[in-house]
């Protein structure tokens, strides 16, 4: 579960390293977990890259450091609150996908994400 204003690391290489969540859209909650589309403005960028300091994008939670239950009673968890960023079209904006992703990320209708992704746990 991550609130509104919560920082979160970028698992992608779209030069942002670091995000803060400012609206949660699709979700009827406070909060987003895994698989929810976020919007997010970037705050720490590498020099020379796609994504500016300051922009505003759309990404979707790959990693939370809540666990987050599973339909066979199992739950899983992560080291850190992280976010793939999405263009306009809903594609991710890297190239590469950084550290593993939750399987409900798949599930959600982002098999791009997935298959980029180097381990969905």
């Amino acid at each position: 579960m991550i609130p509104r204003q919560a920082y979160a690391n970028v698992a992608d290489n779209s030069g942002a390293r670091k995000v803060q969540i400012v609206g949660i859209p699709y979700a009827p909650r406070q909060y987003a977990t895994v698989g929810d589309v976020v919007v997010v403005s970037v705050k720490i960028a590498t020099p020379n890259s796609p994504a500016k300091k300051g922009k505003v994008y759309r990404a979707v939670v790959v990693r939370t450091k809540k666990e987050v239950s599973r339909p066979d009673g199992t739950y899983i968890r992560f080291d850190d609150n992280a976010v793939v960023l999405l263009n306009q079209y809903g594609e991710p904006l890297g190239t590469r996908i950084l550290g593993p992703i939750a399987r409900e990320v798949r599930n959600r209708g982002f098999t791009k994400l997935a298959s980029l992704a180097p381990e969905v746990v």
